[in-house]
């Protein structure tokens, strides 16, 4: 049995906490450690976590010390593009937020919420899946078979 569960919407302002804790743990570019958004951000996730829609999921692990908190967290959305060789139906896995609490890591927590998350995707026909990898992060999702993509990534900001 698996340390992971999926979460629900009553984890959902730990679930921007742990998020927050990622945030903070990025670059300095673009981050201001501002929470305000969480606010904001409440009512989507919420919602998203009651199940509304099947293209997203999280999973996480309860801290084993403090009740009512969690450990770690990830989430990822599948998403459809046009079919190609390799991936015949489009689905893409994407994993955008991987987060331990600082007092509860090197446990396996992340680990366990990765396998959920990738068996998550699976049972929905993901093609492939994509995350972004700190240094420190890329040894787990090596282990797990991920490879570093050589195709280049912009972004604009609306």
């Amino acid at each position: 049995m698996s340390l992971a569960r999926r979460a629900l919407p009553e984890d959902a302002v730990e679930v921007l906490r742990l998020r927050q804790v990622m945030i903070d743990a990025l670059p300095v570019t673009g981050r201001n450690g501002s929470t305000d958004w969480h606010a904001e951000s409440l009512p989507t996730l919420t919602a998203r976590l009651a199940g509304e829609g099947e293209d997203f999921a999280a999973f996480v692990v309860d801290h084993p010390e403090r009740p009512g908190a969690l450990a770690a967290l990830t989430v990822g959305t599948l998403e459809y593009r046009i079919g190609k060789a390799g991936n015949p139906h489009g689905r893409v896995g994407h994993v955008f937020s991987v987060a331990t609490d600082p007092d509860a890591r090197r446990r396996g927590y992340a680990r366990a919420c990765m396998e959920e998350l990738l068996a998550w995707f699976r049972a929905r026909g993901a093609g492939h899946v994509l995350l972004n990898a700190s240094p420190e992060a890329e040894p787990l999702y090596a282990s797990l078979g991920f490879t570093r993509d050589p195709d280049p990534s912009m972004r604009l900001l609306m």
